[in-house]
């Protein structure tokens, strides 16, 4: 597998570091998912937001209630509205997440060296001495030595909100801890991490399917977000459970690898899923951290293989309370577009950090930088090698429509699609310039009434790198005539033109399927 330098175009010009970034409609190729919660939740937040970039809204209901959420999907569909921005709606599951009860919400202070024990018996109040947890099955899976973490959403046991415990003894169904670091923790509910240690609960709980059965139907969902994958068959059993009510049927599954276990289980995991969400904060703290760079490298490069896409967590920590990312994190985020993430995801950043718009809008400008010299060249023919021959017919049409449009500069790829299929294998192959993906409604019914598919898989794309939704009007369905392929591409560059994204004399490559043959052509525009 290689190395990321490697995907790092050559030479770059160093007069170019000192260039201004120039605006462009696209903020980048590469998409960002924000958490919405109490620091961005109001319509003008929100509408922040989008207006920085955002193009996935995460709701985490591992925290609040459907009601609470719900306030604020009104409120991002007001902000939608206002901004004419789309945004996709992703429900993150809480999965096998063993979490800390505090109803007094009173801070507890923990001190070095002290005590403290981890009970099931969740009617003892929470204080210094005893943290009462969700899960009685804590003492069964623990050892003497092993590693626990708390925290409220960010820990990773160097801070003084969070705290690192280590296993001391276990009595009964208690677990006695060592308490490694001075914190305080604040709040209702925090979550609690056991370093790699197999956790005897349900990947798609009780409380996740009444939540997705209500909430998630309700509002169509784009995106599930399956917390704590742990085996391809974690990803099977959400899916049949999707395919049940209704409209989710059509709802993208996102592995999230946490843990060892997922890792150990990835390409099976992979397989089944429609994308993965690297959860680099739980994964930081089951791996050692020499070896965290290389299963990011090593995920990263089997998603862009398999053409689905990759979004990476925890990249900007520091933003939760400064305006500026560390040297350190913006180097994160540049390698993450270099590596071949389709998207960053922003959790406690933008859920309760206190500039959730301007940490969007940083970290657009750095993936837009990062673009600018990632070496497409190399990642053209990498993909290419992997595919292998005979390609089949779509990969063919795909990979010629990049090698077409970066041939003659094109400024824009505009693909025909119903299912959103084309278009992502057409991203798989990253060109350098935005892929519009044109998504022509289908007619369908289920014989109580006919109605047009088509939203979920423009949606769906807007969380894929390079990729651009335009949902096409539901009269020109997809079984039509060419006349009518030629007047939707004709809106389709008016809308490019109306972006800015395409000016005069311009190239274009469209792909579109005319009959049951897949067409590439290129088109001059005129004046």
């Amino acid at each position: 597998m290689p190395s990321s330098h490697l995907l790092l175009e050559e030479p770059i010009r160093m007069v170019s570091i000192l260039e201004p970034s120039k605006p462009s409609f696209f903020s980048a190729m590469t998409k960002i998912v924000g958490t919405l919660g109490p620091k961005s939740r109001s319509v003008e937040t929100i509408s922040g937001c989008l207006k920085a970039g955002m193009s996935v809204a995460r709701f985490d209901f591992s925290w609040h209630d459907p009601e609470y959420h719900q306030e604020t999907l009104e409120n991002l569909k007001a902000a939608i509205k206002s901004t004419k921005k789309l945004c996709a709606v992703m429900l993150d599951t809480v999965g096998a997440e063993m979490q800390v009860v505090n109803k007094s919400e009173r801070a507890i202070s923990l001190e070095a060296n002290g005590l403290v024990v981890l009970t099931p018996d969740q009617g003892q109040e929470a204080s210094s001495e005893i943290l009462p947890i969700n899960f009685d099955g804590l003492a069964k899976a623990v050892k003497k030595g092993d590693t626990i973490f708390i925290g409220q959403y960010l820990f990773t046991g160097s801070e003084t909100t969070s705290v690192w415990l280590e296993v001391s003894e276990v009595k009964g169904q208690d677990v006695v801890c060592i308490i490694k670091n001075t914190a305080t923790l604040a709040g209702s509910l925090f979550t609690l991490h056991a370093s790699q240690i197999h956790i005897d609960l349900p990947t798609l709980t009780e409380k996740d399917k009444e939540v997705i059965s209500t909430w998630g139907v309700k509002n169509k969902i784009d995106f599930l977000s399956l917390s704590y994958t742990r085996h391809a068959k974690d990803v099977r059993q959400a899916r049949e459970f999707l395919s049940k009510l209704g409209d989710l049927s059509q709802t993208q599954i996102f592995a999230k690898i946490e843990n060892v276990e997922g890792l150990t289980h990835f390409d099976e995991i992979l397989q089944e899923a429609d994308g993965i969400i690297l959860s680099r904060g739980n994964l930081g703290i089951d791996l050692p951290p020499e070896k965290v760079f290389l299963f990011q490298k090593s995920a990263l490069y089997k998603c862009n293989m398999a053409g689905k896409p990759a979004v990476l967590t925890r990249v900007v920590d520091s933003m939760t309370d400064n305006l500026r990312p560390t040297r350190a994190e913006a180097t994160d985020v540049a390698n993450a577009v270099l590596d071949g993430s389709d998207a960053i995801l922003l959790g406690a950043e933008t859920l309760r950090g206190l500039y959730p718009i301007e940490t969007i809008s940083t970290v657009g400008r750095i993936c837009s930088e990062a673009e600018k010299v990632f070496n497409q060249d190399l990642y053209f023919k990498r993909t290419v090698k992997y595919v292998g021959e005979p390609m089949t017919h779509l990969e063919s049409i795909a990979s010629s429509a990049v090698r077409a449009a970066i041939k003659v500069k094109a400024s824009i790829i505009i693909c025909f699609t119903s299912s959103g299929r084309a278009a992502r294998l057409i991203a798989k192959y990253r060109p350098t310039m935005p892929v519009l993906s044109v998504v022509i409604p289908r007619l369908k019914t289920n014989q109580l009434k006919w109605s047009f598919s088509g939203a979920f898989e423009a949606r769906q794309s807007l969380i894929v790198r390079g990729l651009f939704p335009m949902l096409a009007d539901p009269r020109h369905p997809a079984e039509s005539t060419s006349a009518t392929n030629e007047s939707i591409l004709k809106v389709a560059l008016d809308h490019g033109k109306s972006l800015g994204v395409i000016k005069s004399h311009d190239r274009v490559v469209v792909c579109q399927k005319l009959g049951d043959a897949s067409v590439v052509k290129i088109i001059e525009l005129e004046d």
